[in-house]
């Protein structure tokens, strides 16, 4: 029986139980760039929208009825550099292909990424809106959460958090010829004379 076609009399007593989230709901930005930041959303989410009226859209790309909205405040200023607070935002495809096929799309829509990056337990490929929010596109490498977990705690991941570099286009090129997923996700090790340094952005 739910709450719905319960009587208040029916109900169990609320109790302060730890619960999560269901699922992550939508998340807001404000801009002084509105047209511009919009329309980048729409694109690289292959969005849609739902709602845009008087400096406010919601847009969508599954069956949430809102993933995330924009509002327009004209005055707004950028953020000074060093500011504490959100640092990216990423979104989870599920195949290889899939990623790369949007790095294509997107690429031939003018938008590329400032790093790509096999971190390990994902690729990822990491882009900048027209504000300069970070947005994270990225595909597991791993098939259970346990086995990237594991790798978190592994020693590959002690001696190298950041990941190692990698170039969209040769691993589109050895996806096309074939070369075993298994592969494509393995993250090689540093090269010689390589540093972490040198595997940010």
């Amino acid at each position: 029986m739910t709450d719905t076609n319960m009587t208040p009399d029916a109900r169990a007593r609320v109790e302060p139980d730890a619960h999560s989230p269901s699922l992550f709901a939508h998340f807001v930005l404000q801009t002084a760039n509105y047209e511009a930041v919009r329309n980048w959303y729409l694109t690289v989410l292959n969005a849609q929208v739902v709602y845009d009226r008087h400096g406010l859209c919601f847009l969508t790309y599954d069956d949430e009825h809102h993933r995330l909205a924009i509002r327009h405040v004209p005055d707004l200023q950028p953020p000074r550099s060093g500011s504490w607070g959100l640092h990216h935002l990423a979104y989870a495809y599920p195949t290889l292909r899939a990623l790369l096929s949007t790095y294509l799309r997107l690429k031939h829509a003018g938008i590329r990424p400032y790093w790509t990056i096999n971190h390990g337990p994902t690729i990822s490929f990491y882009y900048r809106d027209p504000d300069g929010t970070q947005i994270e596109l990225q595909v597991d490498n791993f098939h259970t959460k346990e086995e990237a977990a594991a790798f978190f705690h592994g020693e590959d991941f002690a001696v190298n958090p950041v990941g190692v570099k990698l170039d969209p286009e040769a691993l589109i090129r050895a996806y096309e010829s074939g070369v075993p997923q298994a592969e494509l996700a393995r993250r090689p090790r540093l090269a010689p004379g390589q540093t972490l340094d040198d595997m940010r952005p």
